[in-house]
């Protein structure tokens, strides 16, 4: 049985047409090619939303992304806050400085065994609440 590209010797195209078998010359270009040109009205009826800008970003000075910690997290690392100097034992009770680390806010996850006196910018009810019950007590620096 003859090959089909032997079939085709002779013939210019190999039966393709006058361009089809060279780049991509039926397509009419490469990919995107020719969107705002001769493909402007396939452009319109099936991606419409291509071009242009789409959604917004905040402005970075309106974002304020808060840094946190739970209470349950406060206790467990009291011991590496002593070594660097911002948790000090004074009466029985541990004193934190909160803001010191960049800390904004106390969330209330977690167990409080022991008292602790934390000092911190914004503070939710119910870490102010288990604080409060394990014999310790939130400030708030103005």
């Amino acid at each position: 049985m003859v090959s089909r590209t032997e079939k085709f010797r002779g013939s210019r195209t190999h039966g393709r047409g006058k361009k089809a078998g060279r780049g991509a010359g039926m397509r009419g270009g490469k990919g995107n090619a020719g969107l705002h040109k001769h493909k402007t009205q396939y452009m319109l009826k099936y991606m419409p939303e291509h071009f242009g800008r789409h959604g917004f970003k905040r402005p970075q000075k309106m974002v304020s992304a808060k840094i946190t910690i739970n209470v349950g997290d406060l206790e467990q690392v009291l011991d590496v806050m002593k070594v660097q100097g911002v948790a000090v034992e004074k009466d029985g009770q541990m004193t934190v400085d909160l803001t010191a680390l960049g800390v904004d806010k106390l969330l209330g996850s977690g167990r409080v065994g022991i008292p602790i006196v934390v000092s911190v910018a914004e503070t939710t009810a119910l870490a102010k609440a288990k604080v409060e019950e394990a014999g310790g007590h939130i400030v708030v620096p103005e």
